[in-house]
């Protein structure tokens, strides 16, 4: 069992940046694949990017150049660095933990982010 805890989401400028933090509980917190994601009102909850557990990664193409994630597998925690941010990144921001074998999968409570001026 894992629980994720999200932090870090508030209301930042167009342009800014932003960095989001998931805390993640339970063991064998390195052998999952980490991952945000978000969902913006009325659309439907999509991948923003992701982190292997030997530190690969994979971003969506709206992202890409602009956010990072990372992971500190000591800390039990991945990070979204987030840069350049304009309106249309405004959602709620959910980290997610993935396990293939076995299959098990988890979300957490979701961090909102909100980028106006």
């Amino acid at each position: 069992q894992v629980q994720l805890v999200e932090s870090g989401g508030g209301l930042v400028q167009p342009g800014g940046s932003l960095i989001i933090s998931c805390a993640a509980s339970g063991r064998r917190f390195s052998m999952y694949i980490m991952g945000w994601y978000r969902q913006a009102p009325g659309k439907q909850r999509e991948l923003v990017a992701r982190i292997g557990s030997g530190g690969s990664t994979n971003y969506a193409d709206f992202v890409k150049g602009r956010f990072t994630i990372s992971r500190d597998n000591a800390k039990n925690a991945v990070y979204l660095q987030m840069n350049s941010l304009q309106p249309e990144d405004t959602a709620i921001y959910y980290c997610n933990a993935l396990q293939l074998l076995p299959a098990n999968e988890y979300w957490g409570q979701g961090t909102q982010v909100t980028v106006s001026s």
